[in-house]
């Protein structure tokens, strides 16, 4: 082999190496992403997203978040560079990151893009949802066993349901995700929760995973059980007809501080939390035979 030959070997092999370690994830808009290497530097602008990185083992690679993000404890420290739906771009450029997570919904996504960024855009609304995010953000992150999470997820919930009585089964829970009002369907993540939990949803999947609802509709659906955050209980007395649910006149509701809420609406890696909640809220709430 001349040397010549031996040069282009080399940088053939070099290349076809590097090309091997490059990550490839395709995100929920369908844009093939490619990195060179596991992210060092990432902003999240999702809170479920950034609990995720957290729990994979990556939060030192953390270098901003949005402003709703602060789970675990330590992600406080960190630049907020704005919401999921209004971030600072010159921030989040400014800080260099490798990659950007942030949810489908954001508008963002093509202005990041078109700055030179790397952007990963995931939603998860079900819990087949979190389990592919895991996955796609175990890719991202270069982490090989990102199922153990969701297989503790499961099993967590497994365990909320398997702690009540089949005697709930009949009950009909209402759940208020914010004032809108908006509530959580059959088809969200916290919709499918409530069925393993063994109760029946007012909201019928046909309304979507989180419809915005007449409050005249909940009244006409009488819940047996109401639960809601503590942002959205101010509002609930001035609610035409909701003095007279059953729920409401047999103190039946689960009020939820701001801190429970943000487990219970977050699609991500405390969602066995969510189950045990919600499990202690139905003990405790619903109609004994």
């Amino acid at each position: 082999m001349t040397h010549r030959a031996l040069i282009l070997f080399w940088l053939l092999t070099l290349l076809s190496a590097q090309t091997a370690q490059a990550l490839q994830v395709t995100d929920d808009r369908g844009v093939v992403v490619t990195l060179a290497q596991p992210p060092q530097r990432i902003i999240s602008l999702l809170p479920s997203l950034t609990e995720t990185v957290c729990e994979l083992g990556q939060c030192a690679s953390l270098v901003g978040v949005d402003r709703y993000s602060d789970y675990p404890a330590s992600v406080k420290k960190l630049p907020q560079v704005g919401g999921g739906l209004d971030p600072n771009i010159e921030m989040i450029v400014a800080l260099k990151p490798d990659v950007v997570l942030m949810a489908t919904s954001s508008r963002a996504a093509d202005r990041l893009r078109s700055l030179g960024l790397k952007v990963v855009a995931l939603e998860p609304k079900t819990h087949a949802d979190v389990k592919r995010v895991l996955e796609k953000i175990g890719q991202v992150l270069g982490v090989s066993d990102a199922a153990r999470v969701w297989r503790v997820i499961d099993a967590g919930t497994a365990a909320a349901a398997q702690s009540l009585p089949k005697s709930i089964a009949n009950t009909r829970v209402y759940f208020e995700v914010n004032p809108g009002p908006f509530g959580a369907g059959e088809l969200s993540f916290i919709g499918e929760t409530l069925t393993r939990l063994g109760v029946k949803n007012i909201i019928p999947t046909k309304l979507g995973p989180f419809p915005k609802l007449n409050p005249e509709y909940i009244v006409r659906a009488n819940p047996d059980v109401i639960m809601i955050g503590q942002r959205s209980v101010d509002s609930m007395g001035q609610r035409p007809g909701w003095a007279s649910m059953r729920a409401m006149r047999e103190q039946r509701l689960c009020v939820f501080s701001t801190a429970q809420s943000d487990v219970l609406v977050r699609p991500g890696p405390r969602m066995a939390e969510g189950a045990r909640l919600m499990a202690q809220c139905l003990a405790d709430k619903a109609v004994k035979p």
